[in-house]
């Protein structure tokens, strides 16, 4: 069997562990976590976190794997990912990744461009903006100055909007200019399933979803974290409304309202992001028995990448395409004359 990497991703809330879970117990094999708020310990009821028991039932990786005090980028993941994922192929043929972070999958799938560096100067005043007067002036500056990143980009991470913003700031283009979107070659099969549904039931769950962090003490997670809001992975949905709640701004139901409507329009992004892939095969959360039917399905038919690579050469190249046809001929004639012969 090739080895093949099986991806599941989809908006927030619409079931993207429980599946993954079921596919590395049916595949018996491991998880690897692209969701990038996920990774932070100190983090467990805002981000969703696999419970103990499903971290338990399967092994997990890039789950609890970092501090929210060490700095952690697309660029360093992509790095460490791979690493791992060479190193679970060495043990299994198949491998889970989960998560509905855009940009962290793709890291794995197709790799990260190279982007111009910035100077510390610009770093520093831009993220004193941001002290100074919060997140609404990156979001207006960066709407500005590129609008083809603003909808695309999670705009309620500063730390993403900070990083365009310095690549205008360093070059005077925008930064979605240097996105060359180069898809990097990899040594393994990827197949990606996306999650969806209706929105109106999405929408319920992920207020269902808000309703159930509250109820397992996220306000108190939060207060706990509160020394530690200027830090990149708490500028999220879920803890910077409870901060403002906390600063007089909100009362508690105004505040869990915003985390649901925030996150509403958190998963219309996401869509928005995968929705611009072709190589996503779109199911409904029940849909398992087609899931693991349409997946046993391709990981008998998926061929070695070296011979893809080849294909694709031969379907590219016109000599190699006339050679290709000439020695599929000789092959031909070769057997018919050998059954020829026997006869």
């Amino acid at each position: 069997m090739a080895k093949t990497l099986i991806i599941i991703t989809g908006p927030t809330a619409i079931g993207k562990t429980s599946l993954a879970i079921q596919l590395a117990t049916h595949y018996q094999t491991e998880i690897v976590s692209a969701d990038s708020r996920q990774f932070y310990r100190e983090m467990d009821i805002g981000t969703a976190k696999p419970s103990s028991g499903e971290l338990m039932a399967v092994k997990h990786h890039f789950i609890n794997s970092h501090s929210i005090v060490d700095n952690f980028n697309v660029g360093d993941y992509e790095k460490k990912a791979l690493e791992l994922i060479e190193d679970l192929f060495s043990r299994h043929n198949v491998i889970i990744v989960v998560g509905g972070s855009g940009l962290f999958i793709n890291a794995i799938t197709n790799g990260f461009d190279e982007l111009p560096s910035s100077t510390k100067e610009i770093r520093e005043k831009l993220n004193q903006l941001f002290r100074d007067k919060g997140i609404a002036p990156l979001q207006e500056k960066l709407k500005r100055v590129d609008q083809t990143f603003y909808t695309e980009v999670d705009i309620n991470n500063p730390q993403r909007l900070i990083r365009a913003l310095e690549v205008y700031e360093a070059t005077g283009k925008p930064f979605s200019e240097f996105r060359k979107r180069t898809k990097k070659q990899r040594s393994f099969n990827i197949v990606t399933i996306g999650l969806n549904t209706d929105r109106k039931a999405l929408y319920k769950n992920i207020d269902h979803r808000v309703d159930l962090m509250i109820e397992a003490g996220l306000v108190k997670e939060a207060e706990g974290l509160k020394e530690f809001r200027h830090l990149n992975p708490l500028n999220t949905v879920g803890y910077s409304e409870l901060f403002d709640y906390f600063d007089g701004l909100y009362t508690l139901e105004e505040a869990v309202e915003k985390i649901k409507q925030n996150t509403r329009r958190f998963a219309k992004r996401q869509l928005t992001w995968f929705n611009k892939s072709e190589n996503i095969k779109w199911f409904e959360p029940a849909d398992g028995e087609k899931i693991f039917s349409y997946l046993d399905f391709q990981l008998k038919n998926l061929e070695l990448p070296a011979q893809k690579e080849l294909k694709n050469n031969i379907r590219n190249d016109g000599a190699l395409k006339c050679l290709f046809t000439m020695l599929a001929q000789v092959v031909r004639r070769n057997s018919w004359e050998r059954q020829e012969d026997l006869r």
